[in-house]
């Protein structure tokens, strides 16, 4: 009977049999007539054991001489053993056989410290590394979770275009190109076009790219990010959090319960992600800038103390996120931004139309601002009135505004960025550490 090819994660399915393992090693100890191969294919890692008397020569021989991320493939018995350290835990392979794919050249990322722009350069490497490879994998459940509840509750998924002639969050974030002789934008949000799409489907989201030209180098922001952004009619403000807290917390859940071993390995407090129930509590931006003031009299930091200074009408800053999510042990809502600081498109408060009916989500621990969104404007008059406050182009919007004007509803959105996501959930400290080729300013290589 010829042996299976199985995948490491399967691999406890498998105990007393011989299975087929194709992959590449990524460690090797032992000495004498023992060696130890820890072996990975991608959903896993295991322990294969050589033991000289039980193997031909030139298998034992072929086995020492391999380097780290040489490709092999290997046969062998799983058994079941408590003190593996695997991924899966407790498992091990007693190997009798092996067949050399390559034997690798000298690897460049080797267990001693290296600087950050070397691994950077060497990304389309490191992400190979045990703590690279959990990032990335919780990035996956992340993207499947969110689809997936988006999904069960009668959201529909578009496409929108990546070349735009709109802006959608600022004129002075945007990557011009030449499209045939005429400018044109990377789009910044899949947003505006989703507002289309409401009118014939209700409920939508996107799921991709999107790029802004921001010269920062704060461990928040890249060029080019992911941000899934849905899209709901006859959607008001309370129901748009309650939405927003539905998504991020199931999202969390599914995390705790299917990537254990990835959120271990980056040695993540469980307890606080734990702790991400609804509801979620919601301060108003006014509530927020008291709370703020109370901050700054009780601290000693003068350096801090300045940073927090802030006037009625400015967006928060990464000091101000941070230490109003101090105050709570799950993310926070902060509601009602002053509109001088928001987009065109969002709906003032009824009674105060200096306040924009708004929302960011502020996640614990210091992680700031992931979700951010709005009721949006219904009525076209008054969205022509902000287009041109703000000076834009009203021929690149035409199409937008008439939106409003064929059976318009009030409705509202919002956009996740999926690398601070990632970035809380896993306790990574750096967002590009959360996306496989990340482009940041000055950075575009691999």
């Amino acid at each position: 009977m010829m042996s299976q090819t199985v995948r490491i994660q399967n691999i406890a399915q498998h105990v007393g049999q011989t299975i087929i393992i194709k992959g590449w090693l990524y460690a090797k100890t032992g000495k004498g007539r023992l060696q130890f191969l820890q072996i990975r294919d991608g959903s896993g890692i295991v322990q294969g054991v050589m033991f000289k008397p039980n193997l031909p020569k030139e298998v034992f021989d072929a086995g020492k001489r391999l380097s780290q991320e040489s490709s092999i493939i290997v046969t062998g018995t799983v058994k079941e053993d408590k003190r593996a350290k695997g991924i899966p835990k407790g498992y091990e392979l007693d190997i009798t056989d092996l067949k050399i794919v390559q034997v690798a050249e000298d690897y460049p990322i080797t267990p001693k410290e290296h600087g950050i722009e070397f691994l950077m350069d060497n990304r389309h490497l490191w992400i190979r590394s045990r703590k690279q490879w959990a990032i990335l994998r919780v990035r996956a459940v992340v993207m499947q979770s969110l689809r997936q509840w988006l999904h069960e509750h009668g959201y529909l998924e578009m496409s929108t275009p990546i070349f735009t002639p709109s802006v959608g969050e600022g004129t002075t974030t945007l990557f011009k190109t030449d499209y045939f002789g005429e400018p044109i934008y990377l789009a910044q949000t899949g947003q505006l076009y989703n507002e289309a799409n409401i009118f014939s489907f209700g409920k939508v989201y996107c799921f991709g790219p999107t790029f802004r030209a921001e010269k920062s180098k704060t461990r928040r922001h890249m060029t080019e990010f992911w941000m899934l952004e849905p899209e709901t009619a006859y959607q008001d403000l309370d129901g748009l959090m309650e939405m927003i807290e539905q998504i991020v917390s199931y999202t969390v859940a599914q995390c705790l319960e299917r990537c254990q071993d990835e959120l271990e390995i980056l040695e993540r407090d469980l307890t606080k992600l734990k702790q991400i129930t609804l509801p979620f509590p919601r301060i108003s931006y006014d509530e927020a800038l008291e709370k703020l003031a109370d901050i700054r009299n009780n601290i000693q930091d003068h350096e801090l103390k300045k940073l927090l200074e802030i006037e009625w009408g400015s967006d928060f800053g990464s000091p101000h996120e941070t230490e109003l999510t101090k105050l709570y042990d799950k993310p926070v809502f902060v509601y009602g931004y002053p509109s001088q600081c928001t987009a065109f498109y969002m709906e003032p408060w009824d009674d105060r139309p200096e306040v924009s009916k708004s929302i960011d989500l502020l996640a614990p621990e210091g992680y700031g601002e992931i979700v951010g969104g709005s009721e949006r404007i219904s009525d076209p008059e008054l969205l022509l009135e902000r287009i041109r406050h703000d000076n834009l182009p009203e021929e690149a919007f035409k199409w937008y505004i008439e939106l409003r004007k064929f059976g318009s509803v009030p409705h509202s959105g919002f956009g996740l960025g999926l690398g601070r996501t990632v970035a809380w959930i896993c306790g990574v400290r750096h967002v590009r550490e959360t996306n496989p080729y990340p482009r940041t300013l000055g950075r575009v290589y691999p």
